[in-house]
């Protein structure tokens, strides 16, 4: 049996919603991920497992600060004194795009050790681990750079490329699969987008159908014992009621708001002597999200309305937003300053936002043009709520008012040299 860790999207480099620690002068959220990562690391010695596989996104840009990178290179360097192989696929944050520029994980590629195997592009390797050889498909995010395209590419717009790159990469990923030995354990580790992955968070905001897309079925084949997906946030298996699991470990930290009900973690997979695969979801110690909306009651002091609603909760070492819906009719008397005072337990504030319904202008089909004056007038004090009521005391003044003025007109023409 071969037992390993499967995790992605770390994504050192998410300093959001924290500040420096006095400790360390490390951005918090960056430790936050670095705790999460580690426990995946402890884990995977304290289960002396054969194989830690990461599927791409070490880092939010492709360009990370020297801070970021000596926190990944220690914590994998962990990995190497355990004498576990670690198994590296560049993810789509790591690459810079640039044909001939380094990515930001080859260092692992260039350190004089053994045990650290990188995936730039896409490859298959056998990795001798201490129960016995394993093959792995390396299929890193998928770059134009990394196929040889049919025809005339750089004629043919955006999707047409994308879906050759697909189509592509299907091939590649099947004829792979047809070399590997059947009697050697194998798995496909990519950091791709799959057609049923669902999205979470800021991921929501890419264009899908710009990505290049697989189905399960083109990644779940024979002799595949396991899948192992790095790119959408959201641990998932697109594969369960199959015998090859297809799955996204997810990230082990929450990105933004959009993940704050999301459990985060990796998963921990054994292949066992028959070739069957079974795998367990182990959660991450992660950072509290919480978003509280309030929905304030007119004639009620708004303040404790929403005091209310805070101490319903446990704001302890957690990431805090605040929103409160205004009624349409009453002026904001929130006073913030006792808002954030409630929340001095919180580790992050990041907003106290109040929301107003803007009160759309009905269209006044009532009035036309072939209305007199006064018609005009009476049509529309009668039909507003605010005047209705007064509708002729209204009409008489304003009709009383135009007549002034047009005494004053005819008073200064007769007037004028």
């Amino acid at each position: 049996m071969i037992r390993f860790i499967h995790t992605a999207d770390i994504h050192f480099g998410m300093e959001n919603y924290g500040r420096t620690d006095p400790e360390t002068g490390i951005h918090s959220r960056l430790l936050d991920f670095e705790k999460a990562l580690n426990f995946c690391i402890d884990t995977a010695i304290e289960q002396n497992v054969d194989l830690f596989v990461f599927a791409g996104d070490a880092y939010k840009t492709a360009y990370p600060s020297p801070t970021q990178q000596k926190l990944l290179l220690r914590s994998f360097l962990r990995l190497y004194k355990a004498n576990i192989p670690t198994i590296i696929v560049v993810g789509n944050h790591d690459n810079p795009l640039s044909f001939g520029k380094a990515n930001s994980l080859e260092i692992f590629a260039t350190l004089p050790l053994d045990g650290f195997h990188v995936f730039a592009k896409p490859e298959t390797k056998v990795i001798e681990t201490k129960s016995g050889p394993i093959q792995i498909v390396g299929i890193p995010w998928p770059n134009r750079h990394h196929f040889t395209l049919a025809g005339a590419y750089h004629a043919k717009n955006a999707l047409e490329i994308t879906e050759q790159i697909s189509n592509k990469m299907s091939s590649i990923i099947s004829a792979s699969a047809q070399k590997l030995d059947p009697a050697i354990p194998a798995i496909l580790v990519g950091h791709l987008t799959v057609s049923s992955g669902i999205f979470s968070g800021s991921e929501k905001r890419a264009v899908f159908g710009h990505d290049p897309v697989l189905l399960p079925s083109e990644l779940a084949i024979a002799p595949f014992n396991y899948v192992a997906l790095g790119h959408l946030h959201r641990f998932q298996d697109l594969n369960p009621h199959g015998t090859i699991p297809v799955v996204y470990s997810g990230s082990v930290e929450r990105i933004d708001f959009g993940e704050r009900k999301e459990e985060k973690g990796f998963c921990l997979v054994s292949i066992h002597d028959d070739r069957t695969t079974s795998y367990e979801f182990i959660k991450t110690p992660i950072r509290t999200f919480i978003q509280i909306d309030v929905v304030l009651v007119p004639l009620k002091n708004q303040t404790e309305q929403v005091l209310q609603a805070l101490q319903a909760q446990d704001l302890q070492d957690s990431v805090v937003k605040i929103t409160y819906k205004l009624p349409s009719s009453e002026i904001d008397m929130v006073d913030i300053k006792k808002i954030q005072q409630a929340c001095n337990q919180a580790w992050y504030v990041v907003s106290i936002i109040p929301i107003r319904n803007i009160e759309t202008k009905t269209h006044r089909n009532f009035l036309n043009l072939e209305m007199d004056l006064p018609t005009l007038l009476k049509k529309y004090f009668q039909e507003r709520p605010t005047t209705k009521d007064r509708a002729d005391q209204l009409l008489e003044k304003a009709l009383y008012l135009q007549q002034k003025k047009e005494a004053h007109e005819i008073e200064q023409d007769s007037s004028a040299p």
